[in-house]
């Protein structure tokens, strides 16, 4: 069956198929920013939750040596 490009439902038919392809050409290429820009949230998130724990663990290295110190000399004999 031979169709004819000036029969309006085959206009119509056409131009709703192009609408869709646009459509989801559209949302394919969101989605793909949507995917990169919580990829760069992720991955800033990650550093954040890194740099977190080195500060904490720092934070408790130091304090472990604080009472290490106090308890050195607390140790020691007074001389008087």
């Amino acid at each position: 069956m031979l169709l004819n490009p000036f029969c309006p439902l085959t206009t119509a038919k056409v131009l709703t198929l192009k609408a869709t392809v646009l459509l989801l050409l559209t949302l394919l290429i969101k989605a793909r920013i949507q995917i990169t820009a919580f990829s760069a949230l992720g991955i800033v998130l990650l550093l954040l939750q890194t740099l977190v724990f080195l500060a904490i663990s720092g934070g408790l290295v130091l304090a472990a040596g604080g009472a290490a110190l106090v308890a050195r000399q607390q140790r020691r004999p007074q001389a008087a």
